[in-house]
């Protein structure tokens, strides 16, 4: 390789980031296209993101990956958002656009895909979210395109759940700890990272016809999730979705839309 071209280089930020397996993921998609590229994580605090920013601005960093808890706060340090980033207020990619600096939401396409994929027919579902985080606004963003009835929300603050119910006013918040009926419910809180972690949810009046979602994908079950297998609920990860939104950040960095096969799902395994 002519030694002059310069190795393009990618991160992912966040905090916590150990967890995180999109370096193994999109190294593996960089070295199958044969891509001059590398992909790095790298745990942050707020007062990093400016100097984040800067280093793509000068050429230093050529794309971005955000996960929790910045997906939010780092919007006031970008010069433009795409429609769908604008419409969450959430953003998981960044790229540069000429001399801007652009915000981009790929977890909204990946979780319509994730659930797509498992053949799970959320129309007309009543869908209850734990969590009110960075990426829950992309989650309740594909649920109302994919047409569910109802979208109940619990968080354990307050007020991070009223404020996202001023923005989509058609959810319903509920008291952390209390159950509704649902159909769905999806847990995007970081509880399940820790294996001691647990969810207060009466397991025994919930009945089979269930789904139980988790946006963890490491570790690929958590209490949550082994709870409900146990009494024979469906359960998912959010692997795919993982693998989703990371397909769409690539395909706008590289021009190149990666393939997804048995290969890369057993990758993250």
């Amino acid at each position: 390789m002519n030694k002059s071209i310069k190795t393009k280089k990618y991160l992912v930020i966040g905090n916590p980031i150990e967890h995180s397996l999109s370096p193994k993921l999109h190294n593996y998609w960089i070295k199958k296209n044969n891509i001059n590229a590398i992909y790095e994580k790298k745990e942050i605090s707020e007062n990093n993101i400016a100097d984040i920013i800067s280093q793509i601005r000068n050429g230093q960093i050529d794309g971005l990956n955000v996960t929790t808890p910045f997906k939010n706060s780092i919007i006031s340090h970008l010069d433009q958002l795409t429609p769908l980033a604008d419409e969450s207020q959430s953003v998981n990619t960044i790229y540069k656009d000429g001399d801007k600096i652009i915000g981009h939401n790929t977890d909204i396409g990946g979780f319509e895909l994730a659930i797509k994929k498992i053949n799970y027919d959320i129309n007309g579902k009543k869908v209850f979210i734990l969590g009110a985080g960075g990426v829950v606004p992309s989650i309740i963003i594909a649920l109302k395109k994919m047409n569910v009835l109802k979208i109940f929300l619990s968080n354990r603050t307050k007020e991070k759940g009223e404020n996202l119910k001023k923005k989509f006013s058609n959810i319903e918040l509920i008291k952390w700890g209390t159950t509704p009926d649902f159909d769905v419910i999806i847990n995007a809180t970081k509880l399940g990272l820790k294996k001691d972690d647990e969810i207060k949810i009466d397991y025994s009046v919930l009945g089979k016809n269930k789904l139980f979602y988790d946006i963890i994908y490491n570790p690929q079950q958590t209490t949550f999730l082994s709870k409900a297998k146990e009494l024979g609920i469906q359960t998912e990860n959010g692997k795919m979705m993982f693998i989703y939104q990371a397909n769409q950040a690539f395909s706008i960095w590289h021009k190149k839309m990666p393939e997804i096969n048995e290969e890369v799902v057993k990758l993250l395994d």
